[in-house]
């Protein structure tokens, strides 16, 4: 048995949490021989959910969670971390503006990034889930100098999950048969789904997914929207967000990110994508939209 490692989940107590807590701990992210201490913070007034929790994670009676500490107190919580999952946020309310949100959340992370480069490793992984999950993180890297910040990362598995079934269903195959799809941009409804450079695997050979599907139409259309609000309509349909498939979503990427793509166990800048003029203008929209993003939450975190 190696070392524990020491794995942070923030909003513990929230629905997200409650979906993944069990799959952290059960080896499926880590690796089956690889114990855990997990943390769970949340805000004071949540203490008394997360105690059920808490008793719920010792009832699962599992053998590599070495240690379960739930707490309200950053100094506490991010303490030599080997990996934090900020899934904790501002949600947005009724009426609220999104620059609020951001105004909100900027504080929210500037406060954890600060408590990242206080009291974590230097090596610590760092995967941000709350919305607006690609500014909330910049917040974050900014705010731990002294941590790399190729080792902070936001969570877009879920678009780019969501992508994969939308084509696997389409052609009646397997998500895991669908490879090499990219999702540019905020994790937004102004998102860019692109399957320009995907394949899928059809009676055991590799074609792209334009060439497979000869339905560019939809390709272009349909398919990119429905992952845009995919968002949406699940909110609409449960009366609740996205969970099981946002946790899902997080192991693949904290495992991806802990162990590396299958074939270099490391993670890279792919070069050199051929971008046409239609996946070009799709990603100048959703740029635009991250810099004002951008702006607002530096002119924030300047007062914050």
């Amino acid at each position: 048995m190696s070392e524990p490692i020491r794995v942070l989940v923030t909003g513990a107590a929230g629905q997200i949490a409650y979906s993944l807590l069990y799959s952290i701990g059960n080896g499926s992210v880590f690796g089956k021989d690889q114990p855990i201490i997990l943390v769970l913070l949340d805000i004071t007034p949540m203490m008394g959910v997360l105690d059920g929790v808490l008793m719920e994670l010792q009832d699962c009676a599992l053998p590599l969670l070495k240690d379960v500490i739930a707490t309200d107190k950053e100094e506490i919580a991010f303490k030599d971390l080997d990996v934090a999952i900020l899934v904790g946020s501002m949600p947005r309310r009724d009426g609220m503006e999104r620059k609020d949100l951001l105004k909100a959340n900027v504080k929210i992370f500037k406060c954890q990034g600060a408590a990242l480069d206080k009291y974590a490793k230097k090596s610590v992984k760092v995967i941000v889930v709350g919305n607006p999950a690609n500014t909330n993180c910049l917040t974050a890297s900014k705010s731990a100098p002294s941590i790399p910040k190729e080792n902070f990362s936001c969570l877009t598995r879920l678009d780019h999950n969501r992508a994969k079934a939308q084509i696997a269903l389409k052609l009646g195959v397997t998500s895991d048969d669908v490879k090499n799809v990219i999702i540019w941009g905020n994790h937004s409804s102004t998102q860019y789904p692109d399957v320009n450079h995907a394949k899928v695997k059809l009676q055991g050979k590799e074609v792209g997914v334009y060439e497979a599907l000869k339905d560019d139409s939809w390709l272009k259309g349909e398919f990119i929207t429905t992952v845009q609000q995919r968002g949406a309509a699940v909110i609409k349909a449960r009366k609740l967000s996205s969970a099981m498939s946002a946790a899902k979503a997080i192991c693949d990427h904290v495992r991806d990110i802990w162990f590396g793509t299958p074939e270099d166990k490391t993670w890279k800048v792919v070069e050199g994508l051929p971008i046409n003029d239609f996946s070009r203008e799709k990603m100048d929209l959703t740029a635009k939209e991250l810099a004002e993003e951008k702006e607002t939450a530096f002119e924030f975190l300047a007062s914050a």
